[in-house]
Parts: structure tokens; C-alpha cells; sequence
């Protein structure tokens, strides 16, 4: 046998599906059985005792009298049936027969009445019981179509177990206590404010006892625990309201059996009686609390399960119309007689017979309990249609919550979401209660700062920070509602990353963290008090802000004097600029800024930097592929030595440069260049040294960029070149020539004149080999890649390269290797990438240098092994784990 408990979860999904059926549903799904059983009564008895009687008539008796042919039809008796008086028979067995014999025999009777079935029985009375129990079938599929369609049965699902797990939670029945609390204590505020009624006035107790129980939902059996199952109650998505971890007080509950008969001082005067959430209860809250808000954006965005409920009611409507109007004309042709004429005299020699149907009346009974109940089921839907048309069933106003102090910021709520709060208000409006608790934004923010002292303890913060490759302390928090109390007493912290906090605000206690230098606010409008400002003033130098408009950028920013690095990322104001949207709009205080960064969509050089273009020397502008017009503003500039413009739609090198006399860097990748005629104008900056214009469409590079003497990195890579001139090779102090991602197709012998060329990176072009020249002219190269090319062989004279110590010949022609390569002292450990096969070639002596890792710490300093751009350090064990991998490919 099984116990109860045991057969409960076999029906905890029908009585979930409850919930969302009011009461006009409930009902027509028991008249929806009810017409089932009534149809497959009716096919029942169809099926067993379906069946026709039928007697001829003389001939001669009609010719005879044929006024009276129905009269005598209808008394004429079968061939086994007895005399009319039944009471005179005599006791002799063997008395002569009486009646008009009719010279049938019995099989003869069994075929007139099956032909007679088929040709006088209307079809009404043959198909009446399986037309019926169909139709039964179509409305009890469509009874509960809304709840299983693909597209609204997920939904609903999933509301119900957000639901469930709503009135499961402890912090339910603490938000609603803590709710009624307030709303007790505010009435005594106005009770003591307002002149007191007289004694015999008996309205406060009544509108709090009222209050009380709508509050505390005592009356409802979701606030019963699971040992009082016995008694019998409704269904529910959960078994009780609380955990079996946490425990509630009667005065916590606010139960409605201490208002009645209590005086109003009593909820004042009690002391607050609140539950201490175990931290497993607390992130379940918070959890919740991301569900409820994810499951209200996916719902609110369509309105599909309205939509097939409006139609499923209508469909109903429309079918019980349909089957009315051609069902109940078939009442009349139920009949209990019929006549028959089968054409057969020559068989049997009768032509007509007088027949009888066995099931009329029953079927006639049945039909008009059918139509009955299709009636009520008819009024029903009428009822459900003006409901829908009626009420406003896309939106949903929580109009009781919003009485209570403490959440009233409970939202309104649209179509699908809207719509099953509707039918919950159906079943029982207390669940409605318990799920705006996981609504308020209030509700939230008080859970998380009721566990934010207790899980963000300074043992925690200490564990969160971290140490960065600058040997910089970093603590980053996230999604918090304040900053936690213990935060400030990291005195060892030097970089604090915020993110998403709605309410952060430095106190004067942020004088602890003497070591703080830099912070960064992603999406967190920070305030600082006055007491912190100057703290700031003096200490802070790196500060990273973003946001997605420009007014939260806090107005503080801009007094923090000792400021020496700004980020900026956001979409700033393209016609304004910055200051046009900022609170005190000006950089004038910002007097040792020296790094600024901008990562928006400017249209024009911000006019608020001059007030800083005597200090800034690196500024940097991600324009996020809008062009970027005016750039004379650079021109105020003069003291810049890096300036890096990406994603700024430059066609042409900016006249701005020729002022800009101190450049050192020029970083103009990501853009549309297409010509460099502009070089020549740049013979000026002796200064510059760095010119990185990767990312372009630069289809020629001319020979005027052999007037920048001083360069030492050119980047070219990603672009259209198709030859090199031989200007580039002029360029005597170049130790970084990047020219990958291009369409170079030879490499001239000019360059053995780069003597002091230490990284060459001619990847993914379309070189057949390499000149000899290269080795014996470049002996400092230290990276080569010509990766992803068509070489067929590699020069002997690579033995001559006895500092490189990376080498990358991977996808091109090679056939084998010069053993040459174990002169190359450098690339053992990892410095050669090419396919595992292809490494065979080498001899075994070779092939074991190679892989050896390096015995002393020759190559782990920074000279020996150099940082490069395109060709990273990969260990021992990790290049032979590409080697590997790329061989099986």
C-alpha cells in the first residue's frame, strides 16, 4: 500500500494548474466530463443493444381497410409473441396457434431489420452517441489548451515555480511583518497627531484587524505548516511558508488573533521581532529576486498566453453555437416507429414492414441531458468572454500592496505577467501578496543590506583582494546596494574597482585607506561626502568612469586636483562634447592631469581639454567607428608625446600633427587611410619614434617616409601593400618592422641595410623565399615570423642569426629544415613553431637542442627575450602542444 505522502507529488502538477483556473473553469471542466460520460453512456448502449424491430404488413388487410394500415400495424404481433391476453391462456400446451400468420421465418425477420437499420433509422439516432462523445472530445481538448500551448505552457511552468519558491522563502513573511510593522507604527504616529474618538467608536480596531489580516494572510494555507496537512485545503504551489531552517514568531506573522481584542498600543509597543536569515536563505532571497526580475522582462514583452486564452474562449463559444444549432433540430426525428419498405416482396413477400427502434427513448433522454449541460457550458463561456472583453486583464496594479508604507514602489505589471496575476486573484489574492514581495525594488534593497554587514566582512574583503602585474593590491565588488561598512578598513588597498552599486557612497571613514591611489567606477554614480572629498583631493591619481550618459558622471571629478590619469568611457554628447552634459563643466582644477582617455563617439576634440593641453602629454580617443571631423583642437596641444586616434573614420593624416613638435607615438590603426602622401609633412617630429597604422586601407606606402629619420617602430600590418620602396630601408635607426596581413609578394635585398632591426614580422603575405641578404645584413634579429607564406626553402645563411631566439614558419611550402637552425643558439626552448613533421626533417643532434629547455637563466632576462606584437613566448611544453595540435589538423 502506499501512504499519502507518498501519492502526493503524483498530483502536485494538476493541483499547480489549479491556481490558474478560476472558478467558471473548474466548473466547465466538470460539465465537460460530465457531457463525456454522457456520451459514452449513449455509445455504450449503441454498441450493446442498438437495434430495430420490425413486423409486415398484410397485403390483403391493406387493400381492405387502408384508413386503418397504421392501427393494424401497429398491434400486429411478432411470430414468438403470445396472445393479447396473456391472463386466458390455457394450461394445454399443445393449443392451436391464434393471430395472422405471416409465413417468416426467423432469418428472414434478422435481415428485414438490418436492411431496415440502414435504410429507415434517421442517421441522427445511429450517430447521435459517437458525434457526441467527439464533440465531448474537442472541448475537453480545448479546455486546457492555454496552459499546454509550446508557447505559453513554458511560461507558465515557470511562473509557477517562481511562485512556489516566493511563498517557500522565509524573507515573504519577514518583508510582509516588517510591512504591517510600519504601517501599525505610522497609525499610532496619526492616532497620537489627530484628537482620539470617543470610547464607544470602535473603527481602529477594526480597520487594523481589517489591515492585519490582508497583511499576514493567516486565513489563506499557505501560512499553515506542513504537520497540519490533515485538515482539508485548497491547493497549493507550496507546502508551507517557511523553511525547515528558520523559525517565525506569532508577533513576526502578525496573526490576526492579536487585534481583535487587543488594544492599538499593543503592535506599537511590542519590540521588532525580525528573522535572522541564515546565509543559505539569503542567497536563495537574492536569487529570487534575479528570477522575479528576468522572468517579468521576458513576460511583459508579449501578451501570447491572453492572446490563446481570448481565443480558446472564443473557439469554445463558437463550437458550443455550432453544435446548438444543428443538434437540437434533431430532437424531432427520434422517434419510436418507422416504416420501411425494403424492396425485397420477391424474398420475403411483404414490401412494407412497421419498425420499431429498440434505444429512442433512451437516446432521446441522453440527447436532452447533453444539450443541457452544453447550455451551462455555453453560459460559461459567455461569462469568461465578458470578463475578458470587460476587465483589463493586460495590466495589473497591486492597489492593496500600495496602502502599505513600505511597498508602495511595487511596478504595475503588463500583458502575460499582468494576466496571470489575474487568474492567481481568482484562486486566492494572498499569493499575488507574497510574489510582489520579489517586485519591490525596496524589498531587495533592504534583503541586501540586512546580509551586507554580515557577508562583507573585512576576513572576506581581505580574501577578495588580489595582486595585479604591477604588484598593485585590487579588490573589485559587484551588484552591491552600499559599499559594506568594512571596506574602509583596508588601509593596504591601493585600487578599488566598483560595479553596478546603486547607492556607493565614500563617508569620511575613506581616510583609513591611506594607500588608495586609483579607482574605478563601471556604471556606479558614486557619491563622496565633504569630509572624503579632500581625501580624494590629495591622494587620488588613476580614475576610471563608466556610464552610458553623461550625467552620471559624478560633479566631483572634476575638483580632484592630484588627479594625474582620467578614463572616460560612455557615449558622450557628439554635438556638445563633454561639457556641454557635465555638472560643472570644466578641467580648468584638473591642473596635473596628464593622461586622458575617451572611449565614445566625439565628432570634434572636446573644447574642454585645452584648460588641460598644457599638462597633457598621452591622449588617447576610441571613437567606436564614428568619424571624428574637427580635429584643430590638437594644435593647443603641444606638449603631447603619445596621441592615439582608433575607430575614428581618418581618411587622411590629421594637419593638427604639424604642431604637435614633442610626438613620440602616433597610433592611427582602425581607421580608412588609404594614402600617406601626408608623411612628408611629418619630417619635422625628429621626435617620433613609434608610428603604428595597422588596420587600414593603405594601398602604396610612399617613398616620402624616409624623411622620419628618428623611427624605430613602423606598423603596417593589415593593410593592401604590394612592394615595399626603397626609401623604407633608409630608415637606419628601425628595430621594429611590422608588415603582416598584406599582399607582399617579394622582400627586397635593401634590407640588410636595417642593421639594427630586431623584429620582423612579415606573416600572411605572399613571399616564395628570402633573400640571403637578410642574415648576413640584420645579425641583431632576435623575432622573425614569416608564418602563413608560400616559402619553399630556408637560406643556409640563417646560421649567422645567433641572437634569434624566435622563429615562426609555420603554414607555408617548406619541405624540410636546414639543420643550419642548431647555430641558432637562442631558439632552443620553445623558440621554433613549425609543424611536428616538418620538424622531423631536422637531424636528431638538432632536434634535441631544440627542444631542451635552456639549462641557465640566459634567456628569462628582458633582453633576450623581448615583448613582440605578433609573436608571443610560448614555453617548451607549450609549443609542443601546438606542434602536436597543428600536425593533426
Amino acid at each position: 500500500m502506499f501512504s499519502l505522502s507518498e501519492l502526493a507529488p503524483l498530483n502536485q502538477h494538476q493541483n499547480r494548474s489549479k491556481l490558474l483556473k478560476p472558478w467558471w473553469e473548474v466548473f466547465m471542466d466538470y460539465l465537460v466530463v460530465l457531457m463525456l460520460m454522457t456520451s459514452v453512456l449513449a455509445c455504450t448502449e449503441q454498441l450493446s443493444r442498438d437495434r430495430v424491430v420490425c413486423i409486415p404488413l398484410d397485403p390483403l388487410t391493406a387493400n381492405t381497410s387502408n384508413h386503418s394500415l397504421s392501427a393494424s400495424s401497429n398491434v400486429a404481433p411478432s411470430p414468438s409473441s403470445k396472445p393479447h391476453s396473456p391472463h386466458n391462456i390455457s394450461p394445454n400446451l399443445y393449443s392451436a396457434a391464434r393471430g395472422r400468420r405471416t409465413h417468416l421465418v426467423y432469418q428472414q425477420y434478422v435481415y428485414i431489420s438490418q436492411v431496415c437499420y440502414h435504410e429507415a433509422l434517421p442517421l441522427c439516432s445511429r450517430f447521435f452517441p459517437y458525434m457526441a462523445l467527439l464533440q465531448s472530445l474537442v472541448l475537453v481538448a480545448s479546455g486546457s489548451f492555454w496552459l499546454h500551448f509550446p508557447h505559453t505552457s513554458a511560461r507558465i511552468e515557470h511562473f509557477l515555480a517562481i511562485l512556489a519558491k516566493c511563498c517557500e522563502s522565509p524573507w515573504t513573511s519577514q518583508a510582509l511583518s516588517h510591512a504591517a510593522q510600519q504601517e501599525n507604527i505610522q497609525e499610532k504616529e496619526v492616532e497620537r497627531r489627530q484628537p482620539r474618538p470617543p470610547p464607544s467608536s470602535s473603527s481602529p480596531p477594526v480597520t487594523r484587524t481589517r489591515r492585519s489580516s490582508i497583511d499576514s494572510g493567516t486565513d489563506s494555507p499557505l501560512l499553515k505548516r506542513s504537520d497540519s496537512m490533515s485538515s482539508a485545503v485548497s491547493p497549493s504551489p507550496c507546502p508551507s511558508t517557511l523553511s525547515c531552517n528558520s523559525t517565525m514568531s506569532s508577533e513576526s506573522l502578525g496573526s490576526p488573533a492579536h487585534f481583535p481584542d487587543s488594544k492599538p498600543s499593543v503592535m506599537v509597543d511590542s519590540p521588532r521581532q525580525v528573522i535572522s536569515l541564515d546565509k543559505s536563505d539569503g542567497e536563495q532571497a537574492r536569487a529570487l529576486f534575479e528570477r522575479v526580475r528576468k522572468f517579468r522582462s521576458h513576460c511583459e514583452s508579449s501578451a501570447v498566453i491572453y492572446k490563446v486564452y481570448l481565443a480558446q474562449t472564443i473557439f469554445k463559444m463558437l463550437m458550443v453555437t455550432l453544435i446548438v444549432s444543428y443538434t437540437i433540430p434533431l430532437l424531432n426525428k427520434l422517434s419510436f416507429t418507422h416504416t420501411c419498405h425494403p424492396e425485397e416482396q420477391a424474398l420475403v413477400g411483404y414490401a412494407t414492414f412497421e419498425c420499431i427502434h429498440v434505444l429512442s427513448s433512451l437516446l432521446r433522454k441522453l440527447l436532452v441531458a447533453y444539450l443541457t449541460l452544453l447550455g451551462l457550458y455555453g453560459l460559461l463561456n459567455f461569462y469568461t468572454l465578458s470578463w475578458i472583453l470587460h476587465s483589463s486583464l493586460r495590466q495589473y496594479s497591486f492597489h492593496s500592496l500600495k496602502e502599505l508604507c513600505s511597498l508602495r514602489d511595487v511596478p504595475d505589471l503588463r500583458n502575460d505577467l499582468a494576466f496571470l496575476l489575474h487568474m492567481l486573484d481568482q484562486y486566492d489574492p494572498l499569493l499575488a501578496q507574497r510574489l510582489s514581495v520579489f517586485l519591490s525594488p525596496v524589498s531587495e534593497s533592504r534583503l541586501m543590506e540586512e546580509s551586507l554587514e554580515r557577508r562583507w566582512g573585512e576576513e572576506k574583503l581581505r580574501a577578495m583582494t588580489s595582486v595585479d602585474a604591477d604588484g598593485c593590491s585590487r579588490l573589485q565588488l559587484v551588484a552591491l546596494p552600499r559599499l559594506p561598512p568594512a571596506l574602509f578598513t583596508l588601509s593596504q588597498l591601493q585600487v578599488l574597482k566598483l560595479e553596478l552599486i546603486s547607492d556607493a557612497r565614500f563617508t569620511a571613514q575613506v581616510a583609513k585607506m591611506t594607500s588608495l591611489r586609483e579607482i574605478h567606477l563601471y556604471h556606479c554614480t558614486a557619491a563622496v561626502d565633504p569630509s572624503a572629498l579632500g581625501f580624494f583631493q590629495e591622494r587620488l591619481e588613476v580614475l576610471h568612469l563608466t556610464f552610458t550618459q553623461v550625467s552620471e558622471i559624478p560633479s566631483w571629478v572634476l575638483s580632484l586636483r592630484s588627479l594625474h590619469e582620467l578614463h572616460l568611457s560612455g557615449r558622450l554628447s557628439s554635438e556638445g562634447g563633454v561639457g556641454r552634459s557635465w555638472a560643472l563643466g570644466s578641467l580648468r582644477q584638473l591642473r596635473h592631469l596628464r593622461v586622458l582617455v575617451i572611449r565614445g563617439m566625439l565628432q570634434r576634440i572636446p573644447g574642454e581639454l585645452y584648460e588641460v593641453a598644457g599638462s597633457l602629454v598621452r591622449l588617447e580617443i576610441y571613437n567606436e567607428g564614428t568619424r571624428l571631423l574637427v580635429l584643430t583642437g590638437l594644435k593647443r596641444m603641444v606638449d603631447l608625446t603619445e596621441l592615439l586616434l582608433q575607430d575614428c573614420q581618418l581618411e587622411r593624416l590629421p594637419s593638427a600633427l604639424l604642431a604637435l613638435t614633442k610626438l613620440r607615438t602616433l597610433d592611427l590603426q582602425h581607421n580608412n587611410l588609404r594614402t600617406l602622401e601626408e608623411l612628408l609633412s611629418l619630417a619635422h617630429l625628429r621626435r617620433l619614434s613609434c608610428l603604428r597604422l595597422a588596420y587600414n586601407r593603405v594601398l602604396a606606402l610612399p617613398a616620402s617616409v624616409g624623411v622620419l629619420r628618428g623611427l624605430e617602430l613602423l606598423d603596417l600590418s593589415n593593410n593592401h601593400l604590394q612592394s615595399l620602396p626603397p626609401a623604407l630601408f633608409t630608415l637606419l635607426r628601425l628595430r621594429r618592422l611590422l608588415l603582416a596581413g598584406n599582399l607582399l609578394e617579394v622582400l627586397p635585398v635593401e634590407i640588410k641595410a636595417l642593421q639594427l632591426l630586431t623584429e620582423l614580422d612579415f606573416s600572411g603575405n605572399r613571399l616564395e623565399r628570402l633573400p640571403p641578404q637578410l642574415f648576413s645584413g640584420c645579425l641583431e634579429l632576435r623575432i622573425l615570423n614569416v608564418a602563413h607564406n608560400s616559402l619553399s626553402s630556408l637560406p643556409r645563411g640563417i646560421a649567422a642569426l645567433s641572437q634569434l631566439c624566435r622563429l615562426d614558419l609555420r603554414s607555408n611550402s617548406l619541405e624540410e629544415l636546414p639543420a643550419e637552425l642548431g647555430c641558432c643558439s637562442g631558439l632552443h626552448g620553445g623558440g621554433l613553431l613549425v609543424e611536428d613533421w616538418l620538424f622531423l626533417s631536422l637531424p636528431p643532434h638538432v632536434r634535441d637542442f631544440l627542444t631542451s629547455c635552456p639549462t641557465s637563466g640566459a634567456y628569462s632576462d628582458g633582453h633576450s627575450r623581448p615583448e613582440s606584437d605578433s609573436f608571443p613566448y610560448f614555453s617548451p611544453t607549450q609549443w609542443s602542444f601546438s606542434s602536436a595540435l597543428e600536425s593533426q589538423i
